[in-house]
């Protein structure tokens, strides 16, 4: 398991370009029938991706559970969160069996002991993108499907961030312990996220941007507002935002992206905004 430790705001700004790289940005995350996984020390979240082809494959699979967590079992002291961007597959928790189309999430509740991941069709395997968050209750393990998730449409083409926000593990939606998901659509014309921009000091957030066409990319925005960098992202790459930095980003076409929080509170209100013209 690759693990990232924290980074402060002061030092941040003396990164060169690859540091930044190096801290925030996750690559690679789908590997046939292994299980990546990155350990951020920031709230100490856990993003993980899973791509089953021929093999049921396991949660913790290549993870010393007991050295990296001091549990007997991934999900002991944990809640998880998921999305399928892949093809049909499905999710195994202790002997339940939840199948994920494109787009469909489950949320798993602290201490389930069995999670295995197949797919229906090796040649076009699911992809399944995960968060996970420290958890000290559990709630109901619940699929929710796409076309059930709570969709907020924000933004205008005129301000080319024409949008439809899909909560899926959300205080509107569902229990959870601390973690919140969702999936953020961008409608074609329209490239902004999140603006205008903001912080929330008690949560951090962590993006993955997808459907990003093919020979296109997303600059993502980090850093205080006063002290802006941006990361050059690619298709299925996810970025780690601590609480001191702006998450924002512009594509050079429309792409879909996931965000997931965690922290002290799921108050969605609980921000700092930043005027964008306030933007350095």
């Amino acid at each position: 398991m690759d693990i990232r430790y924290s980074a402060n705001q002061k030092d941040f700004k003396r990164y060169t370009t690859e540091e930044v790289r190096n801290e925030f940005l996750i690559e690679n995350l789908y590997v046939a029938n292994e299980v990546v996984a990155v350990y951020s020390h920031v709230d100490r979240m856990v993003t993980l991706g899973c791509m089953p082809t021929t093999e049921t494959v396991s949660i913790d699979k290549g993870i010393d559970v007991w050295a990296n967590f001091g549990t007997n079992f991934f999900l002991e002291r944990r809640e998880v969160g998921m999305f399928n961007i892949g093809g049909a597959g499905k999710v195994t928790v202790d002997g339940i069996v939840y199948e994920l189309g494109y787009k469909d999430c489950l949320y798993i509740t602290r201490g389930a002991k069995e999670v295995t991941f197949t797919s229906d069709d090796a040649n076009n395997p699911a992809k399944f993108y995960m968060v996970s968050a420290p958890a000290h209750c559990s709630y109901e393990t619940k699929l929710i499907k796409i076309e059930d998730a709570a969709k907020k449409p924000l933004g205008s083409m005129e301000t080319s961030n024409k949008r439809v926000i899909n909560q899926f593990i959300h205080p509107d939606v569902l229990k959870t312990c601390q973690l919140s998901m969702g999936m953020t659509v961008l409608e074609p014309g329209s490239v902004w996220n999140t603006m205008p921009c903001h912080t929330h000091e008690r949560r951090m957030e962590i993006y993955t941007y997808f459907e990003i066409p093919e020979n296109n990319v997303v600059f993502h925005m980090m850093g205080e507002g006063n002290e802006t960098r941006h990361i050059v992202m690619q298709n299925e790459q996810a970025v780690i935002s601590p609480s001191w930095s702006i998450h924002a980003g512009a594509g050079t076409s429309n792409y879909t992206f996931i965000w997931a929080m965690g922290g002290e509170n799921q108050a969605f209100d609980d921000m700092d905004a930043i005027a964008t013209t306030d933007l350095k």
